[in-house]
């Protein structure tokens, strides 16, 4: 799994990043996507519905978000 750390980023940063780190990874890859910005919860759960990327799980540990995405 790729690791993306955008710790210390707002928005629309992380969702930027994220959809450039996606483009470059085969169909069925999973990245975990790591922010400290609490929009991003949000905005990484529209993002895949509109993309129609697949998210696997997304868990908030003390202001940190996991976010674990798949690329469709």
């Amino acid at each position: 799994m790729i690791r993306l750390d955008l710790t210390g980023l707002n928005c629309p940063l992380p969702v930027l990043k994220t959809k450039k780190m996606l483009s470059n990874v085969e169909t069925g890859a999973q990245i975990k996507v790591i922010t400290t910005d609490p929009a991003s919860m949000k905005d990484l759960q529209d993002f895949c519905k509109k993309t129609g990327h697949k998210l696997i799980e997304q868990k908030n540990q003390n202001g940190v978000i996991h976010t674990i995405i798949e690329r469709q």
